[in-house]
């Protein structure tokens, strides 16, 4: 009998991409059975998921009933918590992971996969404090850990996705663009085309045992802000190149 594995925002880019990875493998779509976490079941990506066989339920975070009711009979929860940029980031963001933890553990799923990242106050010895949308991941990380269920992490690079939203390069004024950032022109990105989630969460659902407790940091290519201007001018055929702003 297959197992159900729960995938929240399973018409996003990271839950999406795991959705169509499990279905399409011959091995896995027969192990598991997917059930598909999102807010809205009718929006046309939840009803072409229907289509392809995934079980669709809605599911919000801030609804601690329907996270409840999402993760019934479940043995595999794949979770990605969503920053919101305000004051509340991480006091809410906490509350929101915490909830389908607590709701895992309780339905008796047996392993838990987070999308994580490391926790930046730590590893730059205090220097950068308050990165909010990566510290409290790392806090909801621990949580996890704490639980009595088996666990695995999967921590993304920068997404490459991201070029063409909140970090596309900007017009200057004379006809070019310009990426704009604090680090040197040479410094290395772990950047990941965020479609690629699936075969790293795939490789943990393929050999849970083994990939226990780990996390996967994972990186399609590593390349500098430079690089990167020049991938996107042959590509546009625009001239984009990389400004240094100064860090004060």
């Amino acid at each position: 009998m297959s197992k159900i594995l729960v995938v929240f925002g399973a018409t996003g880019q990271q839950g999406g991409s795991i959705v169509k990875y499990v279905i399409n493998d011959p091995v896995l779509s027969k192990q598991f059975k997917v059930r598909g976490v999102t807010r809205d079941p009718s929006k046309p990506a939840a009803i072409t998921l229907q289509q392809n066989g995934v079980e669709v339920v809605k599911g919000d975070f801030d609804d601690s009933e329907s996270v409840k009711q999402a993760v019934q009979g479940a043995h595999t929860v794949f979770v990605a918590t969503i920053s919101v940029y305000d004051e509340q980031i991480r006091s809410r963001e906490y509350a929101q992971g915490k909830t389908v933890v607590d709701s895992a553990v309780a339905a008796g799923a047996q392993y838990f996969i987070f999308s994580t990242q490391p926790n930046t106050t730590e590893i730059s010895g205090g220097k950068y404090q308050h990165v909010d949308q990566f510290d409290v991941k790392y806090d909801i990380e621990q949580y996890i850990r704490a639980q009595p269920l088996k666990s695995a992490f999967f921590a993304p690079g920068s997404f490459m996705q991201n070029f063409a939203h909140a970090m596309a390069p900007h017009p200057v004024g004379d006809g070019t663009y310009a990426i704009s950032n604090v680090v040197t022109p040479q410094t290395k990105f772990p950047f990941i085309d965020i479609n690629d989630t699936g075969k790293y969460v795939g490789a943990i659902l393929a050999e849970p045992e083994k990939y226990e407790g780990t996390i996967f940091s994972a990186a399609t290519a590593l390349y500098s802000l430079e690089e990167v201007a020049e991938i996107i001018s042959k590509v546009t055929g625009k001239t984009v190149k990389y400004k240094q702003l100064p860090i004060e």
